[in-house]
């Protein structure tokens, strides 16, 4: 990782918190979230360092800011627990201490562990100038429990306080620290020396973005939500002006979007939000870009209103299902989401860009047009043809720019345009795509039974997928009788469409492994115009299979179609 000031090295806690090193939680990074699951797995992970002496603690991500003075970018939930574990053990030694119990070498043993692992006591107010400072809404009643070694009842107590309450008191009612002063100073020493951390020091935050990409793609999830709220908070307080009540109004906003959106899908949300207003970027560039969009408070106020407005829309495209949907006041979007149920079967999300700016810039009625055009072009596109979704999504961007820009206001100008048109495949090579197609019918069947019930209903027969199911004309797994009418390719139509028709639940069940002309007769009585069609054949065989689906894919160009 050639972008990181140093090589990654492991170092135990108490490594880590040795030689006058300091470390900030930034201020608005998440507040202490840890609950009893996380302090009982850790406990536990604990407990067996006398066997097997060290336990891996994963990654710690920082950014130097000075020689000795570190920002968490990630890994603060396990440094606040190891220091509250210390915190538990010191109020154990200070207990001993108030019972006359070997007091001096105990208080002794008290100041020395805390100067090492907690930080130095300020001799006139007796507070403790921290070595971990946490964040905004932690900070102080962290300081309060390293000073005092015990919590303060205080009224209104926010939740991630009282985590952190409570998670002092879970550990100081452990039993196995020690019982003398010697024994929990040794059990100290075996935490903070058996807690193997890897960390990582970054120069800046645009390094640390990318450290969190690398290490996303090799399977550790940090929290990438994190990093971009630090630095767009830190540009909205750049002048420090911003009253509490505002940032906490900020602050809630920031944690509604996550909520909704969760950390797996927050990435994307961020990407597909930037594409719509700026030159398509991936990944790996996004922070910076970001970084280079947003510069000045009133730029970072708009970015998070703005982010605010689109998670819940967000969302939603990808879940046409959500409730979110019926609530809109006007039946078009509630239209739309039929065409958006048919991105979702087929897992496209490269329109996102374009269905998100659009929703706010067109009427509710170019947006269902819009979304109707984008569902056939991504059909033609992406399920039949398999073109390239770089070149799309390229395109896509150059769309939304435009739908953002007020130079496209109206479906018609996006399918008209000469950016819908490159990529919108003529009738003839989708058709030509549509008759060699094959699309497994094991694994996902629902994809099939949609392409040919809409073909279903462009004849004239409404159906809709659900209430359907496939019927493989020539069986999937054919007897010899079958093998013997077929001939030679039996093996090769399983997943083809041509040889596959809808019918109800009931005459499919009834069908099963029949020959072609009882299968034949009962296609022939069906109300099903693709059984009608196959009942007009006189036997069944790769040739047939050919001609039917020749014969689809003309109803294909038909059923997907823009003028």
């Amino acid at each position: 990782m050639p972008f990181m000031s140093m090589e990654p090295t492991n170092q135990s806690f108490q490594e880590m918190m040795s030689n006058g090193v300091k470390y900030q939680i930034p201020r608005f990074q998440r507040d202490y979230a840890w609950e009893q699951e996380q302090w009982e797995d850790l406990w536990a992970d604990i407990e067996t360092l006398p066997q097997e002496h060290y336990h891996y603690m994963g990654y710690v991500v920082l950014q130097r800011k000075s020689q000795y003075d570190f920002e968490v970018i990630d890994g603060q939930q396990r440094l606040i627990t190891l220091s509250l574990i210390i915190l538990a053990a010191m109020k154990k030694i200070e207990n001993l201490i108030a019972q006359n119990i070997e007091a001096e070498n105990n208080r002794e043993r008290l100041e020395e562990i805390r100067r090492r692992f907690i930080g130095t006591k300020n001799p006139v107010s007796l507070s403790v100038d921290n070595k971990l400072s946490l964040n905004r809404n932690n900070n102080s009643n962290f300081r309060k429990i390293c000073s005092k070694l015990e919590t303060v009842n205080m009224r209104g107590l926010s939740k991630t306080n009282k985590l952190l309450n409570v998670a002092f008191g879970f550990f100081l009612n452990k039993k196995n620290m020690g019982v003398t002063g010697e024994d929990i100073a040794l059990f100290i020493e075996r935490v903070t020396s058996g807690t193997v951390f890897t960390k990582i020091v970054v120069k800046d935050d645009i390094n640390a973005y990318k450290v969190f990409e690398t290490l996303n793609a090799r399977g550790v999830q940090l929290s990438t939500p994190d990093l971009l709220k630090n630095y767009l908070f830190s540009v909205v307080t750049q002048n420090n002006s911003v009253p509490d009540t505002e940032l906490d109004d900020l602050d809630a906003k920031w944690g509604e979007v996550v909520t909704q959106l969760g950390e797996a899908d927050f990435t994307d949300f961020i990407r597909y939000h930037h594409n719509f207003q700026a030159k398509l970027t991936t990944k790996k560039n996004l922070f910076a870009s970001i970084r280079r969009l947003v510069v000045t408070p009133t730029l970072a106020y708009e970015y998070l209103n703005s982010l605010d407005e689109y998670a819940p829309l967000f969302a939603s495209l990808g879940n046409p299902d959500d409730e979110w949907w019926n609530n809109q006041n006007n039946e078009a979007y509630r239209r739309s989401k039929s065409s958006l149920q048919g991105l979702k079967l087929f897992n496209i999300k490269q329109p996102f860009a374009i269905l998100m700016r659009a929703f706010f810039a067109f009427n509710p009625e170019e947006y269902e047009k819009l979304s109707k055009y984008i569902l056939i072009l991504s059909i033609r596109y992406n399920v039949i043809c398999h073109y390239s979704p770089n070149e799309q999504e390229q395109t896509y961007n150059e769309i939304a720019m435009k739908i953002h820009s007020g130079e496209f206001s109206r479906a018609s100008h996006v399918k008209n345009s000469d950016l819908f048109k490159k990529l919108y495949p003529g009738d003839d090579e989708f058709k030509n795509a549509f008759e060699f197609l094959k699309m497994p019918s094991r694994p996902t069947p629902k994809k099939i039974r949609y392409i040919l019930s809409k073909i279903e209903s462009q004849l004239g027969n409404n159906v809709s997928e659900q209430e359907v199911t496939l019927e493989h004309i020539c069986p999937y797994n054919p007897d010899k009788d079958w093998i013997q009418s077929f001939g030679d390719g039996y093996d090769e139509v399983q997943d083809r469409p041509g040889n596959m028709i809808l019918l109800s639940h009931k005459d499919n069940h009834s069908l099963g492994s029949l020959p072609f002309e009882k299968k034949r007769e009962k296609f022939g009585n069906s109300r099903f115009k693709l059984a009608e069609k196959v009942s007009t054949y006189s036997e069944w065989t790769k040739s047939s299979v050919d001609n039917f689906q020749s014969w689809l894919a003309e109803q294909a160009v038909k059923t997907w179609k823009i003028e």
